[in-house]
């Protein structure tokens, strides 16, 4: 008979979805040995406090089993009623349908987009061994903390999760252990017919510690599985538990019709007599609740922690200040001040370079300022740019702050998020532009978590030139702008190129891309008031000589190209504004007022950019024009190729001339 503990997940989640309509019982029913185990014996935490920086990392990677996830936090005493588990799906409740940070109190990320949970959580366990090299000293180990995840079969067949396990094996992240659902159930039924990998050697494969076959309903199996886990400290491990999907349910146990629909009344009152279970919906015996209770050994944690780093505060000042400041997500007082005179210097030196290599040059100007940088690329760190002088390869064998993450883009967007999510690291990751595509839904769910990662594309366009249109992005920079609390970055030159960056590191509630050239574009001389209104995401670069009959806007690599249109259309008596828009999300959160000031009312308005030219319609109206591309690219030379798709001064002029 499964133990009252565990019934006790069973009948909160079984009775929410059930209030709810809507949910999915199996997984918290089939995973509840598991969570009992590893919440009361192994978890260290304090309800009281969900940020204390020493606490291990729970992920519930297979998100749809949400009520598992919520009836620990309620049991082991978070700040998570009864009240809010009949609120289960409710909206503006603190139970949505599947985790989401910031809504309550314990989640520690966004999961539901099966294998993102395991990638998250390799990027905290990754944060952890970073600030662990950095930080502990003397014995006096600050960082060290473990990164525990649930999940199932639908994570193990998403790619991501691959990508991220095999990383973290080459890595040897040796506290991520992760207990694995095996219930052979998906939604279609049995997954015999479409998921036969062996699992554990696949983690051997990867470099994992193993430990298969364990009895997923066995407290005590689980338990010595976990500590043997503990023990192997140079490998990430994974504990393959064999359960049954909604595990006590009188009639439907082991059934794929557990997965996604409510018992039903009938089977929840015949499993509260098949297990024994004498209590009615959402009541729970305090015995249970005693049980369960980890606010005392919560509060002996943290002391016990906070003793220690006063040692630690004691005999290094320096670096306890600097801890607490990067765990605090604060930037360093100066940071403004810094930025400012840094952006003097860029552009004193005035260089034509290209915009990648200007993003270099940002980052080392960022790193001197801020340690807590920790950069990467997928596998395109000469093409890229993202190392810098001081950077240090991150291994198996050290930390450092800069991460080799393989041809691994969606996998290295989801590590980014668990590195932001874990703080005191900044996180960066870069690839191609037409590369983002792989890395989507992880920028999507930095988005919607109001997290902070800076996500660095290169090569930005046709102007990557012979690599033809499978690397040459068309419709990407449009598609990232229309991402809801993303900021999208590009800059036309060395100065736009570190705003961006500055501001990308100031962000605190929301991710930014980053989207640099290949080939090299001039620098653009701008006066004090120029230079203050790049933050604001769109600004006059050139005003007109005269009064203005248009305005022709610009972002990137056509700026240069807007302004050498303005020359030509002055020598033929026609002025116009040239409008630099570097971010068009920034410039849309300014008042209206400053946008009346750079695109007054009535003026014509023609837009230039290398990519689809949709999103360009909202500023130019119907009775503007866009130069763009809508179609897919071609393998050419990219002077070659600008002509060929109308990025001349003759077309740009042409196109102010039929607006007029």
């Amino acid at each position: 008979m499964p133990s009252q503990l565990a019934n006790a997940i069973r009948f909160l989640s079984a009775d929410a979805i059930q209030k709810a309509n809507s949910g999915h019982p199996g997984a918290p029913m089939g995973m509840a040995e598991m969570a009992e185990v590893l919440w009361t014996k192994f978890l260290r935490h304090n309800p009281a406090n969900p940020k204390f920086y020493n606490r291990d990392r729970f992920i519930l990677s297979n998100g749809h089993a949400s009520m598992l996830l919520y009836s620990l936090l309620h049991l082991t005493g978070y700040n998570l009623s009864i009240e809010d588990l009949k609120n289960f799906r409710q909206l503006h409740s603190k139970t949505p349908g599947h985790p989401e940070y910031g809504y309550t109190d314990g989640v520690e990320t966004t999961t539901g987009p099966l294998g993102q949970g395991i990638a998250n959580a390799v990027g905290m366990a990754l944060a952890e061994k970073i600030l662990a090299a950095e930080f502990n000293k003397d014995g006096l180990n600050i960082v060290d903390h473990y990164t525990y995840v649930f999940m199932g079969d639908g994570c193990l067949m998403e790619g991501v999760s691959h990508e991220a396990c095999s990383l973290a094996g080459t890595l040897g992240l040796g506290k991520l252990i992760v207990l694995y659902d095996d219930n052979n159930i998906s939604i279609d039924g049995k997954v015999d017919g479409w998921f036969t990998e062996n699992i554990p050697q696949r983690f051997e494969s990867y470099g994992w510690h193993v430990v298969p076959n364990v009895n997923g309903h066995d407290t005590a199996a689980i338990q010595t599985a976990i500590e043997a886990a503990r023990a192997e400290t140079g490998k990430p491990s994974i504990i393959c538990c064999k359960t049954l999907i909604g595990k006590g349910s009188a009639n439907k146990e082991g059934s794929h019709k557990t997965h996604g629909a409510p018992l039903g009344a009938d089977e929840i009152e015949a499993t509260r007599k098949h297990l024994g279970w004498a209590y009615p919906a959402f009541e729970i015996p305090q015995e249970i609740y005693a049980a369960w209770s980890a606010k005392e050994q919560g509060a002996k944690l943290e002391a016990e922690w906070n003793g220690l780093f006063a040692q630690y505060q004691a005999k290094y000042p320096a670096e306890a200040a600097e801890f607490v400041r990067r765990m605090e997500h604060r930037l360093p007082e100066n940071f403004d001040a810094y930025i400012q005179t840094a952006l003097q210097e860029v552009c004193a030196k005035a260089e034509t370079i290209a915009t990648r290599k200007a993003s270099q040059n940002s980052i080392e100007i960022l790193a001197k300022e801020l340690p807590e940088l920790v950069g990467g690329s997928a596998d395109l760190t000469p093409s890229n740019l993202t190392d810098w002088s001081n950077s240090v390869s991150v291994t198996r064998d050290k930390g450092g702050n800069y991460i080799h993450y393989g041809v691994r883009e969606f996998g290295m967007g989801a590590i980014m998020n668990g590195l932001a999510l874990h703080g005191g690291v900044k996180p960066f990751g870069a690839t191609f532009l037409m590369f983002s595509e792989y890395q989507r839904n992880a920028l999507r769910m930095a988005a919607l978590m109001k997290i902070n990662p800076v996500f660095v594309f290169t090569h930005d366009s046709i102007g990557l030139g012979e690599d033809g249109p499978t690397h040459q992005p068309v419709e990407q920079t449009a598609t990232l702008r229309l991402i809801p609390n993303m900021d999208v970055w590009r800059p036309c030159d060395t100065a736009e190129s570190l705003v961006a960056w500055a501001e990308a590191a100031k962000a605190e509630d929301h991710p930014s891309c980053l989207i640099f050239s290949r080939q090299n574009l001039k620098f653009q001389a701008r006066n004090e008031q120029q230079l203050n209104d790049i933050k604001r995401g769109g600004y006059v670069i050139s005003e007109a000589q005269g009064n203005a009959q248009a305005v022709i806007m610009a972002t990137g690599s056509e700026v240069e190209l807007a302004l050498e249109a303005q020359k030509a259309l002055a020598a033929q008596n026609i002025a116009v504004r040239v409008v630099s828009m570097p971010s068009t999300n920034v410039f849309d959160r300014q008042d209206t007022a400053y946008q009346a000031t750079v695109l007054p009312e009535g003026l014509p308005r023609i837009a230039v950019e290398a990519g689809h030219a949709d999103g360009w319609y909202k500023y130019v109206g119907l009775n503007g024009a866009v130069v763009g591309i809508n179609r897919f690219g071609e393998s050419a030379p990219a002077e070659l190729l600008f002509k060929e798709f109308g990025f001349t001064v003759d077309n740009v002029v042409d196109t102010v001339k039929s607006v007029l």
